[in-house]
């Protein structure tokens, strides 16, 4: 079975996949006590069936973990009706598609303030750390309303947070991820007192006034709302950039269409960027009851996974599913989630992407990635450390 913790697997993970999906059905993982749905089909119902729920399983001992539990417990990714439709449904009234189009000229403008750093540096640089990181964290940053000296907080606590998604991490990684969780709680509730006694124009000070139907965020609730808008709103746009680059790299005939058409191809560069690499490759429910997914009965208290990254190079549904291909019309990939847990970072992300990606290479059309680059080493959330690259 296959060991999502060896290197090799998680280098390269899509031939181990491939294998999974010659069963054809979900598949139980003795070793992790769950279920994995590799197949697009399965996957994809997965995220979708309502017998199944994202159920956060407190952390213990308690006294060590309370705020790394609160900051799952009361978030929309970890809770389900009514709870979950009640998060999201004051969280949209800040966070929603107006907002985030809003965004558009600030995104442009931090494009290419970053574009010209990167021309001032001669040429040499890195297409995660230099480019791709730090417009996302900028962008977000600037919409929750922290202050530009204390960006460089951000990614680390990140970081050390979404480490605990993978599926056996360290016990370093669990001391980092409740240190992590602790300051990231604190340094977000300071602020959010600050914006309730003068308020601005930030999202956290929106956030801290929204109400429907009497409704309000608690402190907890709105803590946890910032947290995960930071991760959900700069790691898919990160990881699917970088995964993305690399990928198009190794397939000249891709790297070309981005180099001579960049803002022809874009949209569909983006999405296929998502599917061909996905950003994260594990996503796990709990079923509430007893209910049954491509024909394998799933009783009530065991977990099954959406393996996206394999159901994203399902056969069935991709043809030539395992060639990148940046022109692909029909692209009904997963790599953001589905159903009501759909990634509400996607919007921000894909925004992000459709800018930063065709203004890169108009910017240098002679773009080449150089030294090999530096894989995390990680599972679940899936991209690099480093991308070297030049511009001529």
């Amino acid at each position: 079975m296959i060991d999502f913790t060896n290197i090799d697997v998680i280098n390269d993970p899509y031939p181990h996949l491939a294998e999974l999906r010659k069963n054809g059905r979900p598949i139980w993982h003795e070793g992790l006590g769950l279920f994995l749905a590799p197949n697009h089909r399965d996957a994809n119902e997965v995220l979708r069936n309502k017998s199944l729920g994202r159920i956060f399983v407190a952390k213990e001992p308690a006294s060590e973990w309370n705020v790394f539990n609160y900051l799952h417990s009361d978030s929309i990714l970890d809770s389900e009706p009514p709870k979950h439709t009640r998060l999201r449904s004051l969280v949209m009234k800040a966070f929603n598609k107006n907002r985030i189009e809003a965004l558009r000229p600030n995104i442009v403008g931090l494009t290419n303030q970053l574009l010209d750093q990167i021309e001032a540096k001669g040429g040499e640089f890195d297409i995660i750390t230099d480019y791709a990181e730090p417009l996302p964290v900028k962008v977000i940053a600037a919409l929750l309303g922290f202050p530009d000296e204390d960006e460089h907080l951000l990614r680390p606590w990140s970081q050390a947070i979404v480490k605990m998604y993978e599926v056996n991490p360290t016990t370093q990684h669990q001391v980092n991820a409740q240190r992590a969780a602790t300051e990231f709680a604190d340094y977000v509730h300071h602020l959010m007192l600050l914006r309730k006694a003068n308020p601005t124009e930030d999202l956290i000070t929106e956030l801290a006034q929204v109400e429907e139907a009497g409704e309000k965020l608690s402190t907890h609730e709105l803590i946890a709302t910032c947290v995960l808008l930071l991760n959900a709103g700069h790691e898919a746009s990160v990881n699917g950039f970088g995964n993305g680059m690399v990928a198009a790299f190794q397939n000249p005939s891709e790297w070309e269409k981005l180099q001579q058409r960049p803002d022809e191809v874009a949209t569909t560069a983006i999405e296929e960027f998502i599917r061909f690499d996905a950003p994260l490759q594990f996503f796990d429910r709990t079923a509430t009851q007893d209910t049954e997914i491509g024909g394998v009965a799933i009783k009530a208290g065991q977990k099954i996974v959406s393996l996206l990254g394999s159901a994203n190079r399902d056969e069935e549904v991709f043809p030539d599913a395992d060639r990148m291909d940046i022109s692909r019309e029909r692209n009904p990939h997963i790599g953001f989630g589905a159903g009501i847990h759909f990634c509400i970072g996607a919007p921000l992300a894909r925004l992000e992407m459709s800018i930063s990606l065709p203004e890169l290479f108009k910017r240098f059309p002679k773009l080449e990635l150089t030294d090999p680059p530096v894989r995390r080493n990680t599972f679940s959330l899936r991209g690099y450390e480093a991308v070297p690259a030049r511009t001529s």
